[in-house]
């Protein structure tokens, strides 16, 4: 199993499978509207304009598990992130990351790279980097710039 298993719904509603994305190097991201972190979206939408063109795709999924820092609906947090950060890449419908309710690819993306004992995610903008064959090939922290993450993509591109 890998991340090409699973679909999700976009923020416009259409379901969409990760397959789609076979061959891509993906940076996947919890994401939220109203968090201290929120600025981390002009580093992640830097990130997938700089390497787009050479296989790269930041996926972004709005949560608001995380002190209700994500209440808008799909369309309000859509034009909240194109209005406010000019976000081109692919944003998801909200989900949940941790709990009975947790989104099947989180739960996936937990197991393959969570820490011994801490197998959920910690706050918004945790980032997950998955290579070409679509294995999980890093965990970053919310804290980690979209800026820092660069060296380790241009290895896998």
């Amino acid at each position: 199993m890998n991340i090409y298993d699973f679909s999700a719904e976009r923020i416009d509603g259409r379901v969409q499978s990760l397959s789609e994305y076979k061959g891509k190097v993906l940076l996947i991201v919890n994401t939220a509207s109203k968090c201290g972190l929120t600025p981390q979206l002009e580093g992640l939408e830097a990130l997938y304009r700089k390497y787009r063109d050479r296989g790269f795709v930041v996926l972004g999924f709005p949560c608001n598990q995380f002190a209700r820092q994500d209440p808008g609906t799909n369309e309000e947090i859509a034009a909240f992130c194109s209005v406010n950060y000019g976000i081109s890449f692919p944003m998801f419908a909200k989900i949940a990351v941790n709990g009975k309710n947790a989104h099947p690819l989180y739960r996936y993306l937990k197991k393959r790279r969570g820490i011994p004992l801490i197998r959920f995610i910690k706050w918004n903008f945790t980032k997950f980097l998955v290579d070409r064959d679509g294995r999980v090939v890093a965990r970053f922290s919310p804290m980690t710039k979209p800026e820092r993450l660069a060296p380790q993509i241009e290895r896998l591109l």
